[in-house]
């Protein structure tokens, strides 16, 4: 079966969108989920663009009040980064962490955000297929 999965290039267009209500349209194509052979054990989906990730659109006051966490392991180490400061490091980990949210906590998880590639503008090596 997994040489007969049809992968397509899937565009998405970062820019004035809500990183939550975004990473929902990625997960499902990640997921496969948008195919009639869907199937949930089965890595079916196709592969996510995200361009213009710099130009995401942030509602409310999350830039201050929403915080990224990191824990090294040791005590004490726990980090935390404003979504502010987060997007004016790397945008791109914003999209990717919702993405990985929205996506089924399960051992095909790993292999469906290795299909999400995000950057920074509109410049990107691949041939696109679907655009949304």
């Amino acid at each position: 079966m997994k040489n007969q999965i049809d992968r397509k290039y899937h565009l998405f267009n970062a820019e004035g969108q809500t990183p939550g209500r975004l990473a929902g349209e990625i997960a499902i194509v990640l997921r496969g989920k948008n195919k009639r052979d869907f199937a949930p054990h089965i890595d079916g989906g196709d592969l996510a663009v995200v361009i213009n990730a710099d130009k995401i659109r942030i509602t409310g006051n999350k830039a201050e009040g929403k915080v990224y966490f990191r824990f090294s392991g040791y005590p004490g180490g726990i980090t935390a980064t404003t979504l502010k400061d987060q997007i004016a490091k790397d945008s791109r980990k914003v999209i990717q962490s919702a993405v990985w949210g929205m996506l089924p906590k399960n051992k095909l998880r790993d292999r469906m955000m290795t299909r999400l590639l995000v950057y920074k503008d509109d410049k990107h090596p691949h041939k696109i297929q679907i655009t949304h």
